[in-house]
Formats: structure tokens, sequence, C-alpha cells
């Protein structure tokens, strides 16, 4: 690399006609890509790309009101459209806020690229205002990067930018897919590189398509299809990288030839058709004890674009070490068995062409039925709605081509649990980092992405931290339905205050907010309501059903007592409450997956 010093000095005796700035370039090669927003908050050290992309006029700038959403909203954008999602931060706190949301897509694997502005190269390590070159003391973004991007590098040279910005997008797409960074010095984006020519073909690595997958292993793909041969009842756990693949349609053949039950992960409730006979339920600490009788009756356990996490497994450990499995994707399972590694769809229908062609019914089974809800101590009293009712509600109001992004805790659990997906839309919980407040830039991203409704599931928890991107969604006209739950509470926290550390210390219950009216006061021009009743919340979601309406709010109060259909809760009775007065957690929590 050239000195940082001066990082222009190859390019700064071209001629102006010859020549273009490098924002201008990366801007028309973000559009070439198919790359059609940009999200982010602006700054000095990254305002240059901002009026690169309104020059272009192809790629749209979307400004959020966090770095955290910006992420998120890329991080949607990405997982509805399976392109590349883009986001851009200034240097220093707004640098540093895309750390969590750059940790989710990294967990979840979704393929982001950030663009994070810094100081000038030469006032590194001279004391400049937010300085993260690592000179003098600074600390270096590159070391904070690193460790939650598949690429992270800092462009010191213009002429550098081709190559690395390749380098990057093809990391980002490439199993283990997840984010990639780039760092840009000001003077770096402000300077001039050699105009690619017309005819140019897209530099390596930026074409809208996923690099060449590796060949499939033949030894691995005959012992698997040998033991599917031979099994007699099979049950599908199927995840997020069904999605990521493009391969419901695989998928579904699969399980038709094996006769098998399919059951999905809680982020992948939208990989196979919730009503189809053969689907049993989702599986882990959300999911249906279906599953589980599944498992037990099952001779062969194949997971398919899932590693099988706690989240995913939690309840079934007993059942899956008395099973064999298989497993079909780009990276080893969690738990033993035999996997066949490479490219989902390609396994799949490598698998498939090995089976008898005839379909196979699958065995009689209960279905996802929901877990019976424990005793709640007639606490749920006065004007709040139940779970059960205020999900039934959003199921009758429900499009089935629109989107669906489920915030963390009691709320997002419950619709986990009883909300079946949309037919032909994304069903979305980010399980990576489990970030409260994800979900309101993810489906803002979403939507802009799309131009279908998006349905934002959130408590009031995850509404205080980043609900006021309501605020972008109003902004840029996002089809987005927010519904937030308001227990006035941190009601997951409370729940295990109670019964697994003796008693709530009400640190986590907040006195009483009315969310709708402070909404309506905020933004006069969105529809907001104030459900009552679950006839109220499905004719409030029913009138925002319009792709082209523009967004909408519904605040619903709950009580924050209520318990929701979440296995380490499921003991948490009546008798619970007086016998279980330690600190110690109890049997079942421990014996599925430590939370939260």
């Amino acid at each position: 690399m050239t000195s940082p010093i001066s990082p222009t000095s190859a390019t700064a005796d071209r001629p102006a006609a010859e020549t273009v700035r490098l924002v201008d370039h990366l801007a028309g090669e973000l559009a070439r890509a198919g790359v059609t927003h940009l999200f982010g908050v602006g700054g000095a050290n990254i305002e240059d790309l901002y009026d690169a992309v309104h020059r272009g006029g192809t790629v749209r700038g979307v400004v959020a009101k966090h770095e955290f959403s910006a992420v998120t909203m890329a991080d949607g954008y990405a997982r509805t459209t399976r392109r590349l999602g883009v986001v851009a931060a200034t240097s220093g706190g707004g640098a540093m806020n895309l750390v969590p949301g750059l940790a989710e897509a990294y967990a979840s694997r979704v393929p982001v690229l950030a663009l994070v502005g810094e100081p000038p190269t030469g006032q590194a390590g001279h004391g400049a205002f937010q300085d993260s070159s690592g000179r003098a003391g600074s600390f270096d973004a590159a070391e904070v990067f690193g460790p939650v991007s598949r690429f992270c590098a800092r462009v010191e040279d213009a002429d550098e930018l081709p190559e690395l910005l390749s380098r990057a997008v093809a990391a980002a797409r490439s199993d283990p897919r997840g984010p990639a960074v780039l760092l840009l010095p000001k003077d770096v984006q402000q300077a001039r590189i050699r105009r690619p020519g017309r005819d140019a073909a897209p530099a390596p690595g930026l074409p809208p398509s996923a690099p060449p997958a590796a060949t499939l292993d033949t030894t691995a793909l005959g012992a698997v299809s040998d033991i599917l041969r031979g099994a007699g009842r099979v049950l599908v756990i199927a995840g997020e990288d069904v999605a990521a693949g493009d391969a419901r349609a695989e998928l579904a053949e699969l399980a038709a030839r094996l006769g098998a039950w399919v059951a999905v992960t809680p982020d992948a409730k939208d990989v196979f058709d919730n009503r189809d006979p053969r689907f049993a339920g989702v599986a882990g600490v959300m999911g249906h004890a279906n599953v589980e009788d599944c498992l037990r009756r099952a001779d062969v356990c194949l997971l398919a674009g899932t590693r099988l996490p706690l989240l995913a497994r939690g309840g079934l450990d007993r059942a899956l070490s008395a099973t064999e499995v298989v497993c079909l994707g780009p990276e080893p399972p969690f738990v033993p068995g035999t996997a066949l590694r490479g490219e989902l769809r390609e396994a799949l229908r490598a698998v498939t062409g090995r089976l008898p062609a005839r379909p196979r019914a699958c065995p009689p089974h209960a279905g996802p039925r929901p877990r019976p809800l424990p005793d709640q101590d007639g606490r749920a009293a006065g004007r709040t709605l139940r779970y059960p009712q205020a999900i039934a509600a959003v199921e009758a109001a429900l499009p089935q081509r629109a989107h669906v992004f489920v915030d963390a805790g009691n709320a997002g659990a419950s619709a986990v649990h009883l909300l079946p997906a949309p037919r032909h839309g994304r069903f979305v919980v980010a399980v990576g980092m489990g970030g409260m407040g994800y979900t309101f830039g993810a489906g803002i991203g979403a939507a802009l992405a799309t131009g279908r409704r998006t349905y934002v599931l959130a408590g009031d928890g995850s509404f205080f931290m980043h609900g006021m991107e309501v605020h972008t969604a109003v902004e840029y006209g996002a089809p987005v339905t927010f519904v937030v739950f308001n227990n006035n509470a941190h009601a997951m926290c409370a729940v295990r205050e109670e019964f697994l550390q003796g008693g709530v210390r009400r640190d986590d219950l907040f006195g009483r907010t009315d969310l709708a009216a402070g909404v309506a006061a905020a933004f006069p021009s969105l529809d907001v309501t104030r459900a009552d009743d679950a006839a109220q919340l499905r004719e409030a979601l029913l009138r925002s059903n319009d792709d082209a309406g523009g967004p909408a709010f519904v605040a619903l109060d709950c009580d924050p007592a209520e318990i929701p259909p979440f296995l380490p809760f499921q003991s948490f009775t009546t008798t619970d409450r007086t016998a279980r007065t330690d600190h110690e957690e109890s049997s079942d929590e421990r014996g599925v997956v430590h939370v939260g």
C-alpha cells in the first residue's frame, strides 16, 4: 500500500476528463451490482458518498435516525431481496453505532456492505477529531470491525478501491455470508480515479449473483442418500439458509419424496408452508411439542440449511441423541451427524435425484398445536389483550404476500409460536444476536426494497430503543405497519426475576405510557390506532394493508405478568410461584437453554 499521507499521488496528474471521483465510481458500481438503496446516517466524513448517490440518481439514499437501525435496514433489505444490503456511516460515534447491527448480520449470515467514513489520511495520528487510524494512541477501527465482518480493509489509496470493493462484496456473498467493511478516509473519497470504459465489464465480485458453489463431495452425497433411502420415518428441520439460498421448492420436493414431516427453526418459519399437512411446527424454545414427538418417532432427522443452534434445539437434545442425524448445508451442524457440505440448493437437488421419484404421504401427526398456557393466576385484567387474542387478530388481517419482522421478548416469542408465516412473504426473527429494536429498521428496509406491506411486531421495550425510526417510515412513505405490544415493562426480564431470582425487583416494570397518543402527536400524518380489543386491532390492521398506503402504527396494552409460550417458562405455574423462592434456575431451564 502507498503512504497514507499522499493517497492520491497515482491519480493527481491525470486529466479530469479521464477521471471520476472515487465516490462516484463507488456509487456506480453499487448500482451495477443491483443495489437499489443505501441506508445510513450522514456526517462530514461520509457526505461525499451521499453526494455521489444523490447525483447518480440510481441508488436511493435513505437517512435513518440511528446507525444501528441503518444496518438493520440493510439487513432487512438483504433478507427480503437476496441482494447485497449497503449501509453508510460517518466516523466516530456513527461508525461505532454500526457494530451491534453488523454483529447480527455476521451471526445470521446476512450479506451487508458497510461503507465507513474516516478523517483524511493526512490527519491520522495528529489528533484529528474522531481519529480511528490506530496511530498515536487512537484506536484502530479495522480492529473493531474485524471480528464482526467477513472482510475489513481501509482504502488508503484511491486506486485500491476496485480490488478492495470486489473482495469485500465477494466475501459478503460467499459462504458463510456476512458483513464486509470498507473504511474510507475523506480525502480518498474525494480523490479521482481513472474513469472505466463505457463497455467495461463489472469488476469481479460485483455482479448480483453469488460466487459459484464448490462441487459436492460424492462420498458424502452417497452416504447421506443411502441413509435417507433406508429411513422409514424422517423429520426435516429446515433453517434460514433455505430462504437465503432460494431453496424452498427444492426443500418441498425432497420432503415429498421422503414422506417426511417438516419442522422449521424460529428464524425460518417462512421456508415451508405452515398450512401444509407435512408441517410439524417450530423447533426449539419458542416452538411446538409436536416437533419433539415427531423426532422421537423418526428414524432420521434431516437438517436442511441449519446448524441447529440452541434456540432451535432447546428441548430436543435427548431425542436427537437417539436419532440418526444428517445435515445439508455449507457449515457443519452443532450436533453429531453425517454432513453433506456445500451450497444448499445444489445439495437438496442432488439428494432428491437419488431418491425414488414418487412422493410419499407423511405419517399422521398432531400438527403445530399451541403449547398449553400455564395458569396465569387471574392476573391479566383490565383493558389488556392476551397474546393469543392479539396474534389471532394479526393472523386474520395479515396479507399472504406481506413480510413479517418479529422482535425480541414476550411478544416475539408469542408471534413465533402462534402466528403462521405468510405464504408469499418473509417471516424474519433476528436470533443471531437477538438485539431489541432490530425490527424497526429491518421492516423499513424490507418495505422500501420490495414495496410490500411489512408488519413489525415488537414490544414497548424494543420501541423505546429504536422505535423513532417510525419517523424514517413517515419521511419515505414506507408501507410498514408497526404493531407495538405495550406491557409497560421489560416483561421477559421481569418474569425471570420473579421465578428465577426470588421475586420481581420492579427495575423492569415501568409507569404506564400511552404510546398511541404520543406517536399520534409526534406524527400528525401517520395513521395511529390504540386498539383496546381484538376487533379494533384487526380493523386497524386491515385499514393499513394497502401496499401504497404508507406507514401505520397500532399500540395495544398487554399484561407484563402474562407468561408467553416460551419453553423455559412453561413450568411457571401458580404452585411454582410459592415454591420457587431460591435464586437457582429451574431444572427445566437448565435442561433447555439459558437465554437473555
